[in-house]
């Protein structure tokens, strides 16, 4: 048994996005006064107050707070849960020190649990959910394993979706006997040890054109939303960006536009990595640290276009779930090491694209292949 997301679309009623809406206010609202609470105890010398104590927070607040009984009660929990997470993450010096949350947040989630089957999928095209009740969605056939929690999600477009945990069986996969080694790559995303390349799709620029008329709609509208905002500022007015209709519609495309690009190219690394596990028993990869590359400021967008990071996730819990092996090994000399004698030749510029060894004489490799090659042989060295 595995636990396993499945993303569905929601169509909530007006009524529906009220509630949805108004509880991650409340989420937010509950983050923002534990967050103050503990920073309040720093401040006067007490200790960190742990996710069990804050838990039994809740109730206080409610009195304090009577509007907070609208919320979603397992909502609030886990809301207490992720601040204690993020703090956890602050003292092993992995993140910075936990923010208050505001409200002008493109993108915001809260999570419910399933209790005495509280989500439940009805006629594959509801999902009754706590509070909520039937939800019309999109995607709910694919739920068949046990329900243990749903996380809502409202999109930067304006969109609901919803990430269903559920427990389920996977099959395990027939063992291939294949072994395959992973070099990653810009032109081509990987570059196989048996010669298969998979292409680089660039799906920004088949919406480049118009992606690029909204985000000029959304800057000349917000400049013109700026100076209404300080001409009614003049004569006692308080606006917010809020308020423009047309700002808001053009902020909503472009953020359609870049999670239509999103989905495109998560769909496209998802069929790979799927077959790659279908047919392979070892994979062997680069432990690349993307974000050391990234500091190149003349291949960091293409790095961050190459989506290395998500590869390596989707093969990582894949490999898991169907007894497979990812085995990561450090990128050191792959590109320089003539993958038949084992002799390092040296850094070569980029333009070099065939790899010649003057050892052993073997020339007209691929050079990416070389490098896949040898980090396929590094997982056995």
């Amino acid at each position: 048994m595995v636990l396993k997301g499945i993303k569905i679309k929601l169509y909530p009623t007006e009524k529906q996005k009220i509630f949805i809406d108004r509880n991650l206010a409340l989420n937010r609202f509950v983050w923002n006064q534990l967050l103050a609470m503990q920073g309040a105890r720093h401040e006067n010398g007490g200790r960190y107050v742990g996710k069990y104590a804050m838990h039994n927070l809740m109730k206080p607040l409610k009195w304090e707070f009577p509007f907070l009984k609208e919320a979603d009660s397992t909502s609030l929990e886990y809301t207490s849960d992720d601040l204690d997470a993020a703090f956890l993450r602050f003292f092993n010096k992995q993140n910075g020190y936990p923010r208050f949350k505001s409200r002008k947040r493109p993108k915001s989630t809260y999570t419910t649990k399933c209790i005495n089957n509280s989500i439940t999928v009805v006629d594959n095209h509801y999902i009754q959910m706590p509070k909520l009740k039937l939800v019309k969605c999109h995607g709910a056939h694919r739920i068949t394993g046990r329900i243990m929690r749903a996380t809502i999600r409202k999109e930067p477009d304006g969109s609901y979706t919803a990430t269903i945990l559920v427990e389920e069986a996977v099959p395990i996969l027939p063992k291939t006997g294949a072994i395959v080694g992973l070099d990653m790559g810009i032109t081509h995303l990987v570059i196989q040890s048996d010669g298969y390349k998979l292409k680089n799709k660039q799906f920004e620029r088949a919406l480049a054109k118009q992606k690029r008329i909204w985000q000029r709609k959304f800057a000349r509208r917000r400049e013109r939303a700026l100076r209404e905002i300080a001409a009614a500022k003049a004569n006692g007015v308080e606006l917010q960006l809020t308020d423009f209709k047309n700002l808001q519609k053009a902020k909503q495309q472009v953020a359609r536009i870049n999670k239509r690009i999103k989905n495109q190219r998560l769909n496209y690394l998802h069929h790979y990595t799927t077959q790659l596990v279908k047919e392979h028993d070892i994979i062997v990869m680069e432990d690349l640290k993307t974000k050391n590359l990234m500091k190149n400021h003349h291949l960091a967008r293409s790095i961050a276009d190459a989506s290395w990071g998500i590869i390596k996730n989707l093969l990582t819990y894949k490999c898991a779930w169907h007894k497979k092996e990812l085995i990561l090994v450090k990128p050191h000399y792959t590109s320089q090491t003539c993958s038949h004698c084992g002799m390092n030749t040296g850094k070569k510029p980029l333009h070099i694209r065939m790899f010649n060894c003057p050892h052993c004489h073997t020339v007209g490799i691929d050079r990416d292949i070389n490098a896949a090659v040898n980090i396929r042989n590094k997982a056995f060295a």
